[in-house]
């Protein structure tokens, strides 16, 4: 067995990325399958994502739009049939519509009619067609010349004033946690998630040492009597789960794994909901495992978005 410490990875990198890239990376953390990235798989990669309908990987890619529409009458129909997740505000004579590549698919398969959304279908179906060809057929090609759609960069998005930067600024985290502090994450709205699979990861694989890995508890001193209790109830955990392996599969055997067991979790979300996530989860109220990621991991954002987190 393998014990590790908690930790935090912040997945600005992949900001720089395109979207499939990102997408691509932030999904196979689900298999850890990361070995079989390559120059040219994550086109195949993400058109299957589609085909099988694994939505929620569809939602590590965001982007912002900018919407020039003269009609306001267009402008509330767009207000009126925004689906989860996406957001929306005025800047000036132009809209800002923010959303991930999966919030942006069902706004045009279920309001395909809707002018701006007919619009903002003809730019993504030639902006990125991998991701949003199979929906041609889902909405009328726009007729409307003055409804004008554009990518926002993410450099200009950053130099948005505080309120605007705060809801269409998007960033991921990868935590590397045991599992009770992962049931605790997964519980704030709106985010996005996608964690590693005990019911497909078999930890007596060669890429996990055959071996299961536990994350070291904050609880217990090393060498103390209790973590020495500890200790033995996971190397017996183990054990039993790797029997169990032998005649049963994965997502049979895990039922015997503990909270301490090590798991990888992006959660990626805008900075207004990073806010209210540092609130709860820093306060002296909060579980002390949480603590331990959340306090350091806010010292990295009030540093990156003084604007946005320096009076938390």
């Amino acid at each position: 067995m393998r014990v590790i410490p908690a930790s935090f990875e912040i997945m600005e990198d992949l900001d720089r990325q395109s979207l499939i890239t990102r997408i691509e990376a932030c999904g196979r953390l689900c298999y850890k399958s990361e070995d079989k990235i390559s120059q040219d798989s994550a086109g195949p990669f993400v058109k299957a994502i589609i085909r099988h309908g694994h939505n929620s990987v569809m939602e590590m890619g965001v982007f912002t739009l900018k919407i020039a529409a003269a009609n306001e009458e267009d402008i509330t129909r767009l207000y009126c049939t925004l689906p989860k997740y996406l957001f929306l505000d005025r800047m000036a004579d132009q809209l800002l519509l923010t959303g991930s590549v999966r919030a942006f698919r069902e706004l045009i398969m279920f309001h395909g009619k809707v002018k701006i959304v007919a619009a903002i279908g003809d730019f993504l179906l030639d902006r990125h067609p991998l991701m949003y060809d199979d929906l041609a057929s889902a909405y009328s090609a726009s007729t409307a010349p003055d409804v004008q759609v554009a990518k926002v960069g993410l450099q200009e998005v950053d130099q948005f004033e505080s309120i605007l930067l705060a809801r269409h600024r998007h960033i991921a985290v990868k935590f590397i946690v045991n599992r009770a502090v992962t049931h605790e994450i997964v519980r704030h709205r709106p985010c996005s998630y996608l964690q590693e699979s005990q019911r497909y990861c078999r930890y007596d694989g060669d890429k996990f040492g055959k071996q299961v890995t536990f994350i070291k508890p904050l609880f217990y001193a090393e060498g103390s009597k209790e973590y020495q209790l500890w200790e033995k109830a996971m190397a017996e955990t183990e054990q039993l789960y790797l029997t169990l392996l032998e005649t049963s599969s994965p997502q049979a055997a895990r039922t015997v794994l503990p909270n301490s067991c090590k798991t990888e979790l992006i959660t990626y979300a805008n900075l207004t909901e990073w806010l209210h996530i540092f609130r709860l989860r820093t306060s002296k109220a909060a579980e002390p495992t949480m603590r331990e990621v959340m306090i350091p991991l806010l010292k990295r954002f009030q540093e990156r978005f003084p604007a946005v987190f320096a009076d938390v």
